[in-house]
């Protein structure tokens, strides 16, 4: 054979065997292992707040799990729609993530105009927690338990005042199930935030506030600043346990948890919402984290929600829940 034929066809058989090579490596080279950055977990809410805390708290065992940096980026503005929106338009690849509580549900019925939708933009990872709700009064209240609370709402009526956070919050939500259910329209005094309106109960200068425990339980457990009536949720709360429920004083099937969840944008791979739902599932069996809910006067939600099916079960029914709730009460937020 030609001695510079034999060069060429050694030539060409070692480009084909590199092609070659190459093309059977080159899918695990182009797929890193994911995660390989930081992930961003967006909270709709400023630094401080009940969500931002939940975020904060989550974060370093998430990160731990997934091997990498979990980042708690606050994007606030328009009653916490902002953020959402921005989380539904992101790259589907696991590295942009929402945590939101029930205002995921409230929005739609909320809003005319939203640019996302909750059920049809999200992966959906699980649901996190569940926080109680307490109804309260000022010291001076005429009433001394819930009967006689009732007794006298519906003999003064609008006379009587119940503050609330503002339009969304979810003290405004409570507030409407409690009007809705009792059949009484109240004066509603919307705040800007849940500390000021607190505050002014404290006061005297409100009568009624339906708040979270986040918020309630120190002033509840002093003794001496507010009145309480009862608990939002179907069980007796077991930091609390003298209190009874608003369920079992005559309210049936009152329940207002201040629940949240974590989502992904739509087309979020299956491998990498499982990731996050691993990463989610090892955060709230954290000790650190456990305890932190034990003294917020919560618990993380039952396993079988802190799943992506458990989250958008439970967020399709808060949506029917709510929207029938907020329709009645022609509660519009724009």
């Amino acid at each position: 054979m030609n001695p510079k034929n034999n060069w060429k066809t050694r030539t060409l058989l070692a480009v084909s065997l590199g092609a070659s090579l190459a093309a059977m490596q080159s899918p695990a080279a182009a797929q890193s292992p994911w995660p390989d950055k930081p992930i961003t977990m967006v909270v709709p809410y400023s630094a401080g707040g009940p969500t931002d805390v939940v975020a904060r708290m989550l974060a370093i065992p998430m990160g731990k799990s997934l091997g990498q940096t979990v980042i708690v980026e606050n994007t606030v503005g328009a009653g916490g729609t902002i953020a959402p929106a921005r989380v539904a338009k992101a790259a589907p690849n696991g590295y942009t993530i929402l945590i939101h509580h029930m205002g995921m549900a409230t929005a739609p019925a909320l809003y005319k105009k939203l640019n996302y939708d909750p059920l049809k933009d999200f992966e959906y990872i699980g649901q996190v927690m569940d926080v109680p709700m307490t109804l309260l009064s000022r010291k001076d209240f005429p009433a001394n338990n819930f009967q006689e609370l009732l007794s006298y709402v519906k003999a003064n009526r609008d006379k009587v005042t119940l503050a609330n956070a503002g339009v969304g919050a979810v003290s405004q939500l409570c507030g409407l199930l409690f009007m809705n259910q009792i059949g009484v329209q109240l004066t509603t005094v919307p705040y800007k935030g849940a500390g000021p309106a607190l505050n002014d109960l404290m006061g005297g200068q409100v009568d009624l506030l339906c708040d979270q425990t986040t918020q309630t339980a120190p002033v509840i457990k002093d003794g001496n600043r507010v009145k309480v009536f009862g608990v939002t949720t179907p069980q007796r709360l077991s930091s609390m346990p003298n209190i009874p429920t608003l369920d079992e004083q005559g309210l049936k099937g009152f329940d207002v948890k201040v629940w949240h969840g974590v989502y992904a944008p739509k087309g979020t791979p299956p491998a990498v919402v499982a990731r996050l739902n691993t990463a989610l599932r090892a955060a709230l069996q954290d000790d650190m984290v456990k305890a932190r809910f034990a003294e917020l006067s919560t618990e993380a939600a039952p396993m079988d929600k802190v799943t992506p099916e458990g989250l958008r079960t439970h967020l399709a029914a808060e949506i029917d829940k709510w929207g029938k709730v907020i329709r009645a009460a022609g509660v519009q937020a724009d």
